[in-house]
């Protein structure tokens, strides 16, 4: 083995309060900080935070999604790390001679980590979408799938995520620290995050989440020292908490109902019209950004929601800047939620008219 092994598990939704139900981990805390992440607060910017030490308007992931106005689409989940601007931590890795792995890492793929594994399913044309993961060196994700099964993606995010996506990422993890050592190794753990979205992040279920992966958190212990790493370096973080919500506000609605964004209607469904809307929200749980083809109508766009309960800000322009958004990629405006509100993407009023991707 090598000399240290660096571990870092990066686990949205861990709290301080949740280690009362997370022995194994608590045993290991040698040192307890409270984080505050920048905004926004969700996975994508705060990976990239944790990568590069710089912040969504200098590092460019303003939310896990954004517009690309050449070409005029949304693209949710990018995952390729050309996106992110600046040197990582991967390159800087590399010139120490620090090998390294990245385990479900977003805007992970094509990066200068030595080994890398993240989600990607092969969708076929007919709807049916078959397992797969993109890995680094070619033929590792193979290797893990002879010897581990497929990645379970459908237990990873979604209605039916469980601790089977933990369980694999830590027998993968292990598994390659067996074989080829690498020494700094980075793992994306949402198992928190999926039970505190889908039930609180209070609740009895949250609760038992602690539990459950508190307990695959003790077999990566001890299997690191099974395989020789008997002293290695653990760091935890939270990414982000959550909170409870008790509202709902629907951007694309509004604009939708005062003229701005534009709805096809196709074979009995209503589609958003990115390209021809004045414009639109891309929603991304508790903020949203505003993009608006028209300057001119910047402030009449902004107006629809101030003054809206649960709305506590509406930044324009350079006021992005104050909460480190004031980015190419950014929307005109930036809507943040007060925090008992959530932001939904829906511009459909009549559920039957829902896309077939939302029904």
């Amino acid at each position: 083995m090598p000399e240290q092994t660096v571990i870092f598990v990066s686990m949205p939704g861990l709290r301080r309060r949740d280690l009362q139900h997370m022995p194994r981990l608590s045993a290991i805390a040698g040192a307890v900080a409270d984080l505050v992440p920048t905004f926004p607060c969700v996975t994508s910017p705060v990976q990239a935070n944790m990568l590069t030490g710089r912040t969504p308007q200098e590092h460019g992931i303003i939310g896990n999604g954004f517009y690309h106005r050449d070409r005029r689409t949304v693209e949710l989940w990018v995952g390729r790390n050309g996106f992110i601007e600046g040197p990582q931590l991967w390159e800087r890795l590399t010139a120490a001679g620090v090998s390294s792995a990245a385990w479900m890492t977003q805007n992970i793929k094509d990066a200068a980590a030595d080994y890398i594994v993240t989600p990607e399913p092969i969708h076929h044309p007919d709807g049916r979408m078959d397992l797969w993961c993109y890995s680094k060196p070619d033929g590792l994700y193979q290797r893990l799938f002879n010897d581990l099964g497929h990645f379970p993606l459908m237990n990873y995010w979604g209605p039916m995520a469980n601790i089977k996506s933990t369980e694999w990422i830590v027998n993968a993890t292990l598994w390659l620290i067996q074989r080829e050592r690498p020494q700094f190794n980075s793992i994306y753990v949402p198992h928190l995050d999926y039970a505190a979205q889908k039930f609180g992040p209070n609740s009895s279920q949250a609760i038992a989440a602690c539990a459950e992966a508190d307990g695959q958190l003790g077999r990566l212990f001890d299997g690191l020292a099974a395989i020789g790493a008997a002293d290695p370096t653990i760091l935890v973080a939270g990414e982000y908490a959550l909170t409870d919500v008790s509202r709902v506000i629907y951007p694309n609605r509004v604009l939708r109902d005062a003229g701005f964004a534009r709805i096809d209607e196709r074979d009995g469904a209503e589609h958003l019209n990115v390209a021809e809307s004045v414009a639109f929200a891309v929603v991304d749980h508790q903020f949203a950004h505003l993009y608006v083809g028209k300057p001119e109508e910047i402030d009449a766009v902004a107006g629809l929601f101030e003054g809206i309960d649960g709305i506590a800000n509406v930044l324009i322009g350079r006021e992005r800047a104050a909460f480190h958004v004031d980015h190419p990629r950014s929307g005109e405006i930036v809507l943040i939620c007060e925090p008992d509100t959530w932001l939904a993407y829906y511009w459909w009023h009549d559920d039957a008219k829902a896309p077939p991707f939302a029904r």
